[in-house]
């Protein structure tokens, strides 16, 4: 039965690594631990990555025929290259187009709001100096008639003595 019990333990448990010395104060302990028998959990293994294709050099020697003549390059329909769209001079020229009028179509309303604004704080300055030049009026007013009464109540109150 005892060897038998090896063979289990051994199919069980993964082979023990060797204890290494360890050089700090902690290891000061004179019990030796590789007698007791422990779980040890495996080391995961890292999934190998799917190989790729290599993109291919970028430099070009310039007395090669590539870099004088662009070759055709034939393009798989699955490829995500075929995929994106190609665009000829004419549709960026008219795609330019389309941008400069909409940037000027968004450039003059950007003026007549700001010109209506304008026009708004000239009315408000307008009504902000005639209301000033009223409150003066009346600030004027108002002290004569304090003036006035003033001097009325003292002759009146010199008539009745």
């Amino acid at each position: 039965m005892e060897e038998g019990t090896q063979v289990h333990e051994q199919l069980l448990l993964p082979p023990r690594m060797p204890e290494m010395a360890r050089s700090d104060s902690s290891s000061a302990s004179s019990v030796d631990q590789s007698n007791t028998p422990g779980i040890v959990a495996p080391v995961p293994v890292r999934p190998r990555l799917p190989s790729r294709k290599s993109s291919g050099t970028i430099i070009v020697p310039r007395e090669s025929v590539e870099a004088v003549e662009p070759t055709d390059v034939r393009i798989d329909p699955g490829d995500v290259r075929a995929m994106s769209p190609r665009r000829t001079s004419e549709d960026l020229e008219a795609l330019g187009r389309e941008a400069r009028d909409e940037l000027r179509r968004h450039a003059k309303a950007l003026q007549e709001s700001l010109l209506m604004i304008f026009n708004r704080i000239e009315a408000v300055k307008e009504e902000h100096d005639k209301l000033d030049s009223n409150n003066k009026f009346l600030q004027k007013y108002i002290g004569d008639l304090m003036s006035t009464s003033k001097i009325t109540a003292t002759s009146s109150t010199r008539g009745k003595k």
